[in-house]
């Protein structure tokens, strides 16, 4: 074995147990796919052709729970997003208001992309969501419209995120 040989095995090696260690364990995401077509009871977006849609409802349709309403169900956020300051009590109804459209169009996009509940704490508004991504996007629609101070902080251990906003 040539001294190439050892480096690029071992190149390998070490980006095989990056990836590991870079992998996070998201406890709703489906292991298989349901038989298609499939109708979530709950809330009725329909697996068909390998992706959800917002449909109707096939006649021969499966029922299955799809992963939000079941995140949903269990109380179990993928993503908190946390709005406070003296800005945000003046500005509470169109900041809202900015949020729920902004989850409008996200869920018509992506329909796991959900808001779970808004709830104050500590003097704190929380927006709880389904999905990383969804409370990202609305931390960053927030900023955008409003500008003040965004942070983001990752889980390393889950499939979690945490979007705080300030003003």
């Amino acid at each position: 074995m040539t001294r190439h040989d050892d480096s690029t095995r071992s190149r390998e090696r070490i980006h095989r147990d990056r990836q590991i260690e870079d992998y996070v364990h998201d406890p709703y995401r489906e292991r298989y796919k349901p038989r298609e077509p499939a109708v979530c009871p709950i809330c009725g977006v329909v697996f068909e052709h390998g992706r959800l849609h917002w449909k109707a409802r096939p006649a021969n349709a499966s029922e299955h729970i799809c992963p939000a309403c079941h995140r949903i169900h269990d109380q179990l956020p993928a993503g908190y997003l946390t709005l406070s300051g003296s800005f945000f009590e003046e500005h509470k109804e169109p900041i809202l208001q900015l949020i729920k459209n902004d989850e409008l169009q996200a869920k018509a996009e992506h329909p796991l992309e959900r808001i779970i509940d808004i709830q104050t704490e500590d003097g704190k508004l929380v927006v709880r969501t389904t999905d990383l991504h969804l409370a990202k996007r609305l931390g960053d629609a927030v900023h955008s419209a409003y500008q003040g101070d965004l942070e983001t902080k990752y889980s390393q251990d889950e499939y979690l995120v945490r979007v705080y906003w300030s003003r």
